[in-house]
């Protein structure tokens, strides 16, 4: 069963009791986070029961308290040397933000004392006319609001120079526009509370003073290499990717890096990293080596999504500081080298009913678990309509270089769901499912082995949306990308396709209909209408694109073609409709993500122009230089044939490349994403041939070999 926070923590330090962990890690995890249980110690019993019904049950915070648990706060940070506090907030920027307030002020005689107010904790005011809203603030409307979120626990973040307590918040206009990524998920985890109680109430399960919620296990993938690599390439300090590199002779090939032995260095960082994390309370659980050199991935245990969300923006964050220390660069782009694989943040997700009981698992008999199976066919509903708005959650310019590669599900979203499920599925489809198939064993054919239990379904690696167990796994959000909007988008047409359920149950009831009967027509009648979104196969394979296409499965390979249909109404009615956002924050957000994408695009093109000019063709007229002076002087004294024959292939590639230059100029010049992408891709030819040529003492910055080979 998934999992609260509190009960993560409770289960990590049982652990640690056990000797499942090293001997002070019990006193470490958490140390850092203003959690319940550092409450409980310092907050008044009526405090402390109001602030913990808050935290587990969400609902109104009593304001009446604000004052006694901001003292709190201060004293508990105060003591751990803090001497700011900040709203820690995540604006549409995709990154967090922060201003930073000392706890000082006035005394009345003169001097300062430390003063922290329930109106400071609840309450902050950083400008709103600075941060990406779409056209929801004018330029000169400058008021924006961010608000305590007492879900998720306060931390302190240590420094080598600073110490600041952070408090996670929303942020939101003068009018109470969302202008941040937190506002909607809350709104979204709300409205799928709702409908599954709702749900919960026809199955006859108490829902009084309940709630539902979601669980959340970001898969975080990343690169590591040298700092020194990092800083001599200007293409990944400015834009997080190389815009240029050959592809190195050995790379991923051999399929010797994935879950190898990790290296004493990268060991260091990831140990750092995780005593690091747990300190926060973060779960990091899981460390091991990807499929590409230089790559790797950190997995935590589920939490509660909220948390979930804060948590995987914090470790981002903390990963490149780490990184540092070390003296590496953590590279979080969706595709930092061209020709291998990319990263990604496979997105966990599952609900948990007011039963406190995880609806996405099957049990032993899935087909007798009725809460299970609804909640299933709800989800098949929910992405079949809505798999645009899911594909346009995932849309970056980042991303867009990911997606239908070769180690990345496609940009066509399916579910996958196994074997058993899908014999279910069928069995629903016929009339109702009454048999499982069993889950068999795995014989390994070594007497002294034992005998492996087989999972339910295979994992299938190819597909977007995948159900892995007890949650499905949302393989399309890129490494870089906040996953609120993920998470926001699913929550919304889960609760969209929930309610659909309930509307018709709740019908049939007024009717006097039995509610069995009325519940297996309704499944029967989902699985008929949005099976289509089903495939278990090769999501890689061109007959799948075929097929998805025959299905009218919707295929949308670049952000801008996804983000058009945040603009079609049936997409803007789920959003309205739920409370999630409204007509217009829909709108903003189209705007900021197409601005977005044309401003990256730009930037890269502006510095992959730079870098061929300044650098990367200099580089190849000197070395073509080089070779003239050569044949010149060996004249006829020498053979200089195949000399000349390589100076003419690369007086070729260099006017190949100025050409190419002059037509990145004119696509800069008219600000469209893709032609930039497509000038840039052209121009990356003939300089990465030339790569190859010029002799490796004249090529200005690393090759791919020395980043991702050299990071020991």
């Amino acid at each position: 069963m998934s999992q609260t926070r509190e009960e993560v923590i409770q289960a990590a330090e049982e652990c640690c009791c056990n000797g499942s962990f090293s001997e002070h890690l019990p006193e470490h995890f958490g140390e850092n986070v203003f959690s319940l249980k550092v409450m409980k110690e310092m907050l008044s019993p009526k405090a402390y029961a109001s602030i913990e019904k808050t935290m587990k049950e969400g609902g109104k915070l009593d304001a009446s308290i604000a004052d006694e648990v901001a003292e709190a706060m201060k004293k508990w940070a105060v003591a751990k040397g803090a001497t700011h506090y900040t709203h820690w907030f995540q604006p549409m920027t995709g990154v967090t933000a922060e201003k930073h307030d000392s706890f000082i002020d006035w005394d009345g005689d003169g001097g300062v004392i430390l003063s922290f107010s329930g109106k400071n904790l609840i309450q902050g005011e950083p400008d709103a006319s600075s941060f990406p809203s779409g056209g929801l603030r004018a330029t000169f409307e400058a008021r924006g609001y961010t608000g305590w979120d007492p879900t998720s626990p306060a931390f302190i973040k240590e420094g080598p120079e600073a110490t600041t307590l952070c408090i996670p918040t929303f942020y939101i206009g003068y009018h109470g526009e969302a202008l941040d990524k937190k506002t909607p998920l809350l709104r979204s985890m709300v409205a799928l509370s709702k409908q599954i109680c709702r749900l919960a109430n026809l199955f006859g399960i108490d829902t009084k003073g309940k709630r539902a919620y979601c669980t959340l296990g970001p898969e975080q993938e990343y690169f590591l290499i040298d700092k020194a690599h990092y800083q001599a390439r200007p293409d990944l300090v400015q834009t997080g990717r190389t815009l240029f590199g050959k592809k190195p002779a050995k790379h991923q090939q051999q399929e010797d890096q994935y879950f190898g032995a990790i290296k004493p260095r990268i060991m260091g960082f990831m140990e750092d990293l995780d005593r690091t994390l747990w300190g926060l309370g973060m779960p990091s659980k899981t460390r091991h080596n990807e499929v590409a050199p230089a790559q790797y991935e950190i997995a935590p245990i589920y939490e509660d999504l909220n948390t979930g969300v804060d948590h995987n923006m914090m470790a981002m964050e903390i990963m490149r500081q780490i990184a540092d220390k070390h003296g590496l660069a953590c590279l979080l782009h969706e595709k930092p080298f061209a020709g291998i694989n990319g990263s990604g943040k496979h997105n966990n997700w599952s609900v948990v009913g007011p039963d406190g009981k995880n609806w996405l698992y099957p049990g032993k008999t899935p087909h007798e678990n009725a809460k299970f199976v609804t909640t299933l066919c709800a989800v098949i509903k929910a992405v079949d309509t809505y798999a645009d708005l899911l594909r346009v959650a995932v849309a970056s310019a980042g991303n867009d270089h990911r997606l239908g590669a070769n180690e990345a599900p496609p940009a066509i979203i399916s579910i996958f769901l196994g074997d058993q499920l899908t014999d279910i599925i069928e069995q629903i489809e016929k009339g109702g499912a009454k048999t499982s198939r069993e889950g068999s064993t795995i014989h390994v054919g070594v007497d002294s082995l034992p005998i492996l239990a087989k999972d339910t379904t295979d994992r299938n690696r190819t597909s977007p949306f995948a159900f892995t167990g007890a949650k499905f796994e949302f393989r399309a959000v890129g490494s870089n990308q906040n996953p609120s909007a993920a998470n926001m988008v699913l929550n919304t047409i889960v609760a969209e396709a929930i309610s659909d359920i309930c509307d018709q149950l709740e019908a049939d009831k007024k009717a006097g209909k039995d509610f069995n009967a009325s519940l297996q027509k309704v499944l029967q009648d989902i699985v008929k209408k949005h099976k289509k979104v089903l495939f278990n196969g090769d999501g890689y394979t061109d007959a799948w694109h075929k097929e998805a296409k025959k299905r009218g499965l919707p295929n949308m390979k670049t952000t801008p073609e996804a983000l058009e249909v945040l603009k079609e109404k049936k997409n803007i009615n789920v959003f309205t409709k739920h409370g999630v956002l409204t007509e217009v924050e829909v709108a903003s957000r189209y705007e900021i993500n197409k601005h977005a994408y044309v401003t990256v695009q730009v930037l890269e093109g502006d510095c992959a122009l730079q870098m061929a000019k300044t650098q990367l063709i200099p580089a190849a007229i000197e070395y073509q230089k080089q070779l003239a002076d050569n044949i010149k002087a060996v004249g006829s004294a020498g053979k200089t044939t195949a000399q000349k024959k390589l100076l003419k292939e690369v007086s070729a590639l260099i006017d190949e490349a100025l050409g190419d230059c002059d037509g990145l100029e004119a696509a800069l010049a008219k600000h469209d994403g893709l032609k930039i992408s497509a000038a840039m891709a052209k121009l990356r030819g003939p300089i990465d041939e030339l790569e190859g040529l010029v002799p490796a003492q004249l090529w200005p910055v690393p090759s791919y070999a020395e980043m991702l080979l050299m990071n020991y």
